[in-house]
């Protein structure tokens, strides 16, 4: 099953809501920057900033993911992990960890509520067995 046809990526005119919507609107700088961080830390070879795109299923915000590179080598020094993914997976990776993270120091439903929601989703991916070699 490919994921893209499962997940739509964010319009230009709605990318404004589309942070509020997924993290909360107190949250949402502080998330985005977690996201750029953690992708910032698990991928030190291949990431150096740029343009991400957002993606939703079902009208419902998803994840984000970066768009400079199609491939992005990543390495989880919390448990060893190592490998390449694609652009999508690796956004998917550093959301995952993102909402984690923020989950223990912000009591929020929405966190919780759209961890499990990317969770489910990346069980379908193509790449489910390295996203979940990744965040465990």
């Amino acid at each position: 099953m490919s994921t893209m046809t499962s997940v739509a990526r964010v319009a230009e005119q709605r990318r404004p809501t589309f942070l509020p919507e997924l993290f909360g609107p107190t949250r949402m700088l502080v998330a985005e920057n977690m996201v750029y961080a953690m992708m910032d830390s698990l991928c030190p070879l291949d990431y150096g900033g740029g343009h991400w795109d957002f993606y939703e299923r079902g009208g419902r915000p998803l994840f984000m993911a970066p768009t400079s590179k199609a491939r992005y080598r990543m390495a989880c020094s919390g448990n060893g992990w190592q490998g390449a993914v694609s652009a999508e997976a690796a956004g998917i990776i550093a959301t995952l960890f993102a909402f984690s993270h923020l989950s223990f120091h912000h009591a929020a439903d929405q966190l919780v509520e759209g961890y499990v929601r990317l969770y489910e989703f990346a069980g379908d991916h193509p790449e489910a067995a390295e996203i979940f070699q990744a965040i465990d």
